[in-house]
């Protein structure tokens, strides 16, 4: 006979903190976020550690080389995706663990005939107002010169006019030779008092900029996360069939952490994965495994040598595994059962297991019940997807600037490999939607909200640290009746009304 659970499984909106008491020094700017995101002995340092408690989804939609930078500029880790050639993921991430902090590739550039309505088309598409324009419009073309919004008037050009009639000439320009250093090159910034200045090769190519934003970011990002070598930490996701040539290329491009990529984990394929790594590559190789959602399937992760171990099957907003599979379960309640067995393994092994909570937030206060309940990191898809750094397209819908968003087992991404079962090599019916999401501009922004939202919270619960928040919290059901209550109401919110003039 089948087995019965006794109690329904439960969403994070269900959940509520109560507040705990709080002294005098418990103060958001004093609250640390530092999390674990590899498996350690007690009273050992982890191997790998983060300064945020996110982490990028490994989906096309989201995690690209230029969110993996973003993201570890913040403290988080981008786990690219892998539905992608082994050259062309290998590729991003050598692109990221090249990257010279301040020194950003151009991805906005003109040839001198592209006209005004090509280069408004261009700042529409990416939201930069600096454009480079070279002779062969590449990102390494020779520099002609540079478009900025001070060049231009759209009122009164007509939009077929060339950019090489109202761009800055590089003869005008003030520019840097490459192999300068970050500081130099600020130094030339505040100088001359520039918003950007390019880079040039010896033979007058185009190399990259560096922005006087950028160096004002950098002084605000005492978070980022680097390697020994200071360059940007990345991950990336792999899956169970061509790993044994996947890894490798991987590893060899410089990545710095893997994670198998399924919508299943609580399988022999999964383990054979980690014994690959282990017999070849021992422990050095930081390997995570899932998606699970109870205590034997965390168990059998963690016997089998992950790293990390993440939680959820079908609570991601683009996910429909539950609805044509049955499968799944509500995540707090994943989450809760298995930080319980993360617990009891510790205690009897001695090993801690780091658990990521994957899917199921939408509300940034989710974050924060994931932290309570156990979890030491979430893994985010949609709610990356929406900024300025995802690798979707910014488009217009009903008036509102949408940016698109589809799921791994979507019939656009036909990512067969995530949902494999050992069967014939294509997906045979999808698990995921194709969509959109509201934009919502650059990643930094948004991202320091949320994370205030965080620590703030934490303090609500007395808790400086993680750790602390998972020790002191107290957590409460709530009714259908206490979620009303919670919103706006037997209000007329001003934002709602539509004012009769328009």
């Amino acid at each position: 006979m089948a087995f019965y659970y006794s109690e329904p499984a439960h969403t994070f909106s269900e959940y509520l903190l109560v507040p705990g008491y709080s002294d005098a020094n418990c103060i958001p700017s004093k609250v640390s976020l530092k999390t674990p995101v590899v498996k350690f002995r007690k009273g050992e340092t982890p191997a790998l550690s983060m300064n945020i408690p996110m982490v990028s989804a490994i989906m096309q939609a989201v995690s690209d080389d230029k969110m993996a930078v973003a993201l570890a500029r913040e403290g988080g880790i981008s786990f690219i995706h892998g539905n992608q050639t082994i050259e062309s993921q290998a590729e991003m991430i050598r692109r990221v663990k090249n990257y010279k902090a301040g020194f950003v590739p151009s991805d906005s550039n003109l040839t001198p005939d592209s006209t005004l309505a090509d280069l408004l088309v261009l700042k529409e598409k990416n939201g930069h107002s600096t454009i480079a324009v070279t002779d062969d419009g590449s990102a390494n073309g020779l520099l002609l010169g540079l478009v900025t919004s001070r060049d231009y008037r759209v009122d009164q050009f007509s939009p077929e006019t060339p950019c090489k009639d109202f761009m800055t000439p590089i003869d005008k320009l003030i520019t840097a030779p490459e192999g300068i250093t970050l500081n130099e090159a600020n130094d030339i910034i505040w100088k001359h008092k520039l918003n950007s200045l390019p880079i040039i090769t010896k033979d007058g190519h185009f190399s990259a900029f560096v922005f006087r934003k950028d160096y004002d970011q950098h002084k605000e990002n005492p978070l980022e996360l680097l390697d020994s070598k200071h360059r940007f930490i990345v991950g990336a996701g792999i899956n169970t069939r061509d790993y044994a040539e996947r890894i490798p290329a991987l590893l060899e491009a410089g990545c710095d952490i893997l994670c198998i990529d399924s919508s299943e984990g609580f399988t022999e394929w999964q383990s054979r994965v980690i014994q690959f790594v282990r017999e070849n590559y021992g422990d050095k190789v930081k390997i995570g495994a899932g998606n699970i959602v109870d205590r034997e399937g965390f168990r059998f992760l963690a016997e089998a040598g992950a790293d990390f171990i993440k939680i959820g099957i079908g609570g991601g907003s683009i996910c429909i595994t539950r609805e044509t599979k049955g499968i799944g379960r509500g995540q707090a309640t994943a989450v809760i059962e298995v930080a319980q067995a993360r617990d009891e393994y510790f205690k009897e092994t001695g090993i801690y297991v780091p658990i990521c909570s994957d899917g199921g937030i939408v509300h940034d206060y989710h974050i924060t019940l994931a932290l309570a309940m156990g979890a030491d990191f979430c893994m985010l898809g949609r709610y990356f997807s929406r900024f300025d750094e995802s690798p979707t397209q910014k488009v217009m819908i009903n008036g509102n600037f949408m940016k698109e968003y589809w799921g791994e087992g979507s019939a656009r991404a036909r990512n067969w490999q995530r949902y494999d079962m050992g069967g014939k090599k294509k997906l045979s019916f999808v698990e995921g939607v194709d969509s959109y999401v509201p934009y919502a501009g650059p990643l930094h922004d948004n991202l320091e909200i949320t994370l205030n939202k965080i620590r703030s919270t934490m303090c609500n619960c007395g808790a400086l640290t993680i750790p602390e928040l998972q020790d002191k919290a107290r957590l409460t059901l709530v009714s259908s009746v206490s979620l009303v209550e919670g919103g706006a109401h037997d209000v007329l919110v001003k934002d709602n009304i539509n004012h009769p003039h328009g």
